[in-house]
């Protein structure tokens, strides 16, 4: 087998890893990635605003809006308008939203940083420097992405109870 094949796999096996733990979320959870990570920021931060959100996980304003959206029509998050500057809109998990947080899965992305934090720094550069270069191979280093481990389209929504 030639090493490019052999690369080719080990790519396939990480875009399939990817896959499996999306799916496996949105089973358990009846959540996907990147709301997950939405409804962690609200957590961490009581009252933090969309554009917040968005600047902190590198998404686009109107994505992390959208998601919102699915969230609040699920009656997970909820949005508290300022009484001071109306214009400013703080959001907040609502009880329902705790508990299904507290029961979520551990997002894959943490579980790869904690692996990837217990690498010595010459290996977490080599890591690095490689998957830049695959990128740039892949004429994929102009393509915009967020630090999120999630195969689709980012606002996707997959019903829980439908395979794939």
């Amino acid at each position: 087998m030639q090493k490019y094949d052999e690369l080719l796999i080990a790519l396939r096996k990480v875009i399939r890893a990817i896959d499996l733990h999306s799916k496996q979320l949105n089973k358990t959870s009846g959540l996907t990635g990147p709301q997950l990570l939405i409804m962690h920021e609200v957590a961490q931060t009581d009252g933090i605003t969309a554009s917040r959100i968005a600047q902190n996980v590198n998404l686009s304003p109107a994505t992390v809006t959208n998601i919102l959206d699915r969230l609040e029509s699920r009656a997970l998050v909820s949005r508290v308008r300022s009484q001071l500057d109306k214009r400013r809109v703080s959001l907040y998990l609502t009880e329902q939203g705790k508990a299904l947080l507290d029961q979520a899965p551990q997002p894959l992305q943490d579980h790869f940083i904690e692996k990837f934090s217990s690498l010595s720094e010459w290996e977490q550069t080599l890591l690095l420097s490689s998957m830049q270069r695959i990128a740039a191979m892949m004429d994929a280093d102009n393509i915009d992405a967020s630090p999120l481990l999630e195969v689709g389209a980012i606002t996707r929504q997959v019903d829980p109870g439908k395979s794939e």
